[in-house]
């Protein structure tokens, strides 16, 4: 099953991904390095991504955006 959310947690080197179902279900847990972003991002279908507002949340936003997701 795919994900439809999305949650991203920023660290300084690492992200944590957090994928759930329609129904809320988890789907996936990943950590990832900080240049392994937007390539895992680029091969998926876009979904909602959920993440913290910050300056480096809004930047991060603006690239997702570009790939098709919603970032919220």
């Amino acid at each position: 099953m795919e994900p439809t959310i999305i949650g991203l947690d920023f660290a300084k080197m690492e992200f944590q991904l957090h994928g759930v179902d329609e129904r809320g279900n988890i789907v996936f847990t990943k950590r990832l390095h900080r240049g392994g972003v937007l390539t895992f991002f680029a091969s998926l279908a876009a979904w909602v991504i959920g993440m913290e507002a910050c300056a480096r949340g809004h930047r991060r936003a603006r690239e997702i955006s570009k790939l098709g997701y919603r970032a919220t």
